[in-house]
């Protein structure tokens, strides 16, 4: 499988370059191809060209910035941060090839955002039951 992924946080000298090592990795331990675009203050490493992302069958995008998504609208695209990155690198591949084989089933681009999203929201879930924070508890301790 070929991939496409770009990285970003907001200093990117450290974290940004760590999910993408992480990601890429990942990405050989699977056999899969993949490039990865490296994003901070500096600009942007290794950047992707059209010819890259064409040619990839899913796109990832473990961003804590706003990344431009509009350059990836011919890919399925998975959406997260830096953290699930340097993480999780593994569930965000598994979830880009998910979404690149619904793609490949998938006859409208209505579908394909679907699964995109749904990758997403399972991003957007992990973490816990917020109503058990220590946050959660300190607020009702004090009311």
């Amino acid at each position: 499988m070929k991939l496409v992924a770009v990285t970003s946080c907001p200093t990117g000298i450290a974290h940004s370059q760590m999910a993408a090592e992480n990601l890429e990795q990942t990405a050989e331990e699977h056999d899969h191809d993949i490039k990865v675009e490296v994003q901070g203050a500096m600009g942007a490493e290794n950047e992707l060209s059209d010819a890259d992302i064409e040619a990839a069958d899913a796109a990832i995008i473990a961003a804590d910035t706003s990344v431009s998504q509009d350059r990836f609208s011919s890919v399925p695209l998975i959406d997260g941060t830096v953290k699930d990155a340097v993480n999780d690198a593994e569930g965000m591949i598994a979830d880009a090839i998910e979404a690149a084989d619904g793609d490949a089933l998938a006859t409208g681009s209505e579908e394909r955002s679907e699964s995109a999203d749904t990758g997403s929201d399972q991003q957007r879930r992990r973490g816990g039951d917020r109503s058990k924070s220590l946050v959660a508890r300190l607020k009702r301790l004090l009311s």
